[in-house]
């Protein structure tokens, strides 16, 4: 069993890496051999949306990022990870770009209801071994988060969280639970505070004894939040009384009772929630069901939308066209 430690923070021995490091130590004693990981001196650079990664994937290979930096070494150490906790900071409300960089790469091109399609058509073509998709891709994983914040103020940092969740959602890994470690600039070091470091600790041993066990009996550790999936608190509200998780998109309705909200959900919305596989699913069929839309629109009228992008491609010269 193996749980791994990354600080997507980018300062050494500040509190992302104080507090990961406290939760390896109880996993450690929980019996995880443990690693960790500073991404502050890796060079992870954006997704271009080349689509490569994923072409690769269809056409019979692995996932594979063509990129050259170190994102592949971090994702390498992902997939043999059984547990995983993650701590980041929150620049500008919500998580560093380092980290979201992290996630657009590795979310979408391992995104679990494809996999698991493109293995189970593998199968039925009679490929074996090496022809098949990595193992890796679908062994169960258990994440926690640590959302980092030096604001005394909850909503500075709302969309830390909501963000980080990200990373492990496309490929299906099980959230054990989240710290929201906001109000760090008070503290000074987390070392101050005997109550917080308790809970990265408890987090650390949590993440170590779910590994292994079925998602479904994996108990959740941290504040129970509003969507009873995920325990977000950003709901969506411009469809009231229908709101949506923003992080996991499950529905309910909301209501008053005695002059305070209440948010009430039904069991089969939950199972549409993109934590699970369900959801996943739900959103591989959207996709699928788009390309049979989006490719033959293109193709029956490509001489005309050539035409019609002209502007666009020559944009300067149009400018100067319009000026004269």
């Amino acid at each position: 069993m193996k749980v791994l430690g990354i600080n997507f923070g980018g300062r050494n021995m500040k509190c992302g890496e104080i507090m990961v490091k406290e939760a390896l130590f109880a996993a450690m004693k929980a019996g995880a051999d443990v690693e960790f990981v500073r991404t502050v001196n890796m060079r992870i650079d954006h997704c271009s949306g080349c689509g490569v990664c994923s072409m690769k994937r269809d056409e019979g290979g692995n996932v594979h990022c063509i990129k050259k930096d170190d994102y592949a070494r971090l994702e390498e150490k992902i997939l043999d990870a059984d547990g995983i906790i993650v701590a980041a900071p929150v620049f500008s409300v919500g998580t560093t770009g380092q980290m979201k960089n992290f996630i657009d790469r590795f979310g979408a091109a391992h995104d679990r209801a494809a996999l698991d399609e493109i293995q189970k058509k593998r199968i039925a073509e009679g490929k074996t071994g090496d022809e098949l998709l990595d193992p890796r891709y679908f062994k169960k994983r258990y994440v926690a988060y640590m959302s980092i914040g030096g604001a005394d103020t909850p909503h500075w940092v709302a969309l830390g969280l909501p963000t980080m969740t990200m990373f492990g959602t496309s490929i299906y890994m099980k959230v054990v639970g989240q710290i929201d470690a906001y109000g760090q600039g008070r503290r000074a070091n987390p070392v101050f505070d005997e109550e917080l470091m308790g809970k990265c600790s408890e987090l650390g041993k949590r993440v170590a004894e779910a590994v292994g066990k079925p998602y479904e009996e994996v108990e959740w550790y941290g504040e129970e939040g509003v969507c009873p999936v995920c325990h977000g608190k950003v709901m969506m509200m411009d469809q009231a009384p229908e709101v949506y998780c923003a992080t996991c998109g499950v529905k309910g309705t909301m209501t008053l009772e005695d002059g305070r909200m209440k948010i009430c959900y039904q069991d089969e919305d939950l199972k549409v929630s993109r934590v699970r596989m369900e959801g996943l699913y739900d959103h591989y069929w959207e996709i699928e069901g788009m390309k049979e839309v989006c490719i033959p629109k293109i193709m029956e009228n490509q001489e005309w939308l050539e035409e019609q992008l002209k502007k666009y491609k020559n944009f300067d010269e149009t400018i100067a066209a319009m000026e004269e």
